[in-house]
């Protein structure tokens, strides 16, 4: 079952973005800095590399008490026994997603929309990955960024938790939060810092005092 506390601070991986640090050490300093749990995100790796890192993360996770969630790849989500899928409007759909998945595993989605959200939520979503918030490079297929008001307009339409992800930074991710958003997802606000450690610490800092 899904704790809404941990999307606080929630982290998806690239391994580019990393620049050259392994991943799982990586994911261990931010973690060790204040992320509240991680997502996997392999794009152009084979099922059997993701499959293999996948697993390497789960006994990280596990041992530092943070939940994993697989992007995209439900297989290796049970394979690995993570606790969560994330998946975007092009991939499986929801209903289809959670009918293999069963009830153990909760199920993020990506939204842009307000009708992107309710039929998300409609579907039996745990939660929703809104974004992108602002202007990021952090992923090939982030579209045109959303905004803060559409941000805003999506939490106040939905009883689901609400993750703002996309351009999120220290600059900027209190005001994710005070549009309504239960937390902010980083990539290259964590993983492209020299301190990862450091870079969790100060987010996670400005979430619990916009909360």
């Amino acid at each position: 079952m899904l704790n809404p506390k941990d999307l606080l601070l929630y982290l998806c991986t690239d391994r580019v973005l990393a620049l050259g640090r392994p991943i799982a050490a990586a994911v261990e300093e931010a973690v060790t800095g204040g992320v509240t749990m991680v997502q996997l995100r392999e794009k152009e790796a084979s099922s059997r590399e993701f499959y293999e890192i996948a697993l390497a993360l789960r006994a990280l996770t596990c041992r530092l008490h943070v939940p994993l969630v697989i992007d995209d790849r439900l297989d290796i989500a049970l394979a690995v026994g993570a606790e969560g899928l994330h998946i975007g409007q092009s991939d499986l759909p929801l209903p289809a997603a959670r009918q293999l998945a069963g009830k153990n595993m909760f199920i993020g989605v990506s939204a842009s929309t307000v009708e992107e959200a309710l039929e998300a939520e409609r579907n039996g979503a745990d939660y929703l990955g809104v974004g992108a918030v602002y202007p990021t490079r952090s992923k090939a297929d982030a579209g045109e960024a959303v905004g803060l008001d559409r941000l805003a307009a999506i939490c106040a339409v939905v009883k689901i938790p609400v993750v703002g992800i996309g351009g999120v930074n220290g600059d900027n991710a209190g005001a994710v939060i005070k549009a309504g958003a239960v937390g902010i997802a980083a990539i290259s606000g964590i993983l492209s810092q020299s301190d990862i450690k450091e870079a969790a610490r100060e987010l996670r800092t400005i979430i619990n005092k916009v909360r």
